[in-house]
């Protein structure tokens, strides 16, 4: 449905400097997203050259513009250069999967392979205080950007003028409505069209598959929790049923209300965490209390040469 809730019809920082092991996971991902590169189509031949210069020319920026946080690459860019990426990204027409890693999201990929693996088919940007302190420890240097989604996502609609078409899947019933109309509201120049909640059984979920193919939207939005939503992403989405996939988390709760924000002054010291652990101690101390000390021990490891399994 769209955001009035009628249904549609078709629904940065070298590599100079960084361990060869940097290289050999930069040259994996390059190996797997060249495979999804020639697989995309584009409506002409114009098109098509103009698309496979871009994507050389950005497979060589990736393999020089990562850093290595447990085997995960992460992109080395600011917010304006990042968005710029996306958008060149979404004219081209090049199916792009993105996912946004913080210091809970680098556990996960620690401990499980198959994630850690299925993020080298994804641009994964930097999320947060805890992967800058890596970034710092590890390479020398912080990420120039804290590009969490829930601030970047409503940038990227804000800078790009061009109308596009943006899906939102995922998040509690409800949820996903709310957040279209206030997107709709805030960014009247795109279209926002709600597939589904996240609270799906299979046989709905092949529903929304079958949604998603003809509105192929320019942006899909997925909240689910990490790693489902990327496996998700992974899984389903390509060039052939949306240009770029977006794993978003909670995204949607924060545009529509659901959890409230942390004031100005604590986002600017980068305390967020403790607010929301306040908010959800229940649900939240697992991934902060023990967590975030974790975290910083694998720093350590990594920093001494001991790599995930």
């Amino acid at each position: 449905m769209d955001c009035s809730g009628t249904h549609q019809d078709t629904a940065r920082a070298h590599l100079g400097g960084q361990a060869q092991s940097d290289v050999r996971w930069a040259t994996e991902k390059n190996r797997i997203r060249d495979a999804e590169h020639r697989s995309s189509s584009v409506s002409d031949e114009t098109q098509g050259l103009f698309a496979v210069s871009l994507a050389s020319e950005d497979e060589a920026r990736v393999a020089s513009a990562t850093r290595d946080i447990f085997g995960i690459d992460v992109r080395v860019s600011d917010k304006a250069e990042t968005i710029d990426f996306i958008r060149r990204r979404i004219m081209a027409r090049q199916h792009t999967k993105f996912s946004f890693v913080n210091a809970h999201t680098a556990n996960l990929g620690w401990s499980n392979a198959s994630f850690r693996n299925t993020l080298k088919r994804f641009e994964v940007l930097a999320d947060g205080v805890g992967v800058d302190i890596g970034s710092k420890l590890l390479h020398g240097a912080p990420f120039p950007d804290n590009l969490n989604g829930t601030d970047f996502i409503p940038a990227l609609l804000d800078g790009i003028e061009t109308p596009l078409k943006v899906a939102l899947f995922g998040a509690k019933p409800g949820v996903a409505d709310e957040a279209c109309r206030k997107l709709a509201a805030n960014f009247p120049q795109h279209e926002f069209v709600v597939l589904g909640h996240g609270y799906l059984s299979a046989e709905q979920s092949r529903g929304v598959l079958a949604t998603l193919d003809p509105v192929k939207p320019d942006i899909l939005l997925v909240a689910m929790g990490n790693p489902m939503q990327e496996q998700w992403i992974a899984d389903h989405c390509s060039a052939d049923n949306c240009v770029t996939a977006f794993g978003v988390g909670a995204l949607f709760d924060f545009i529509a209300g659901r959890v409230t924000r942390a004031p100005e002054w604590v986002r600017r010291f980068r305390l967020e965490w403790i607010y929301r652990l306040c908010l959800e101690p229940g649900r939240l101390w697992r991934r902060y209390i023990l967590g975030n000390p974790r975290f910083l021990l694998r720093v350590l490891m990594q920093k001494f040469g001991v790599r995930p399994k």
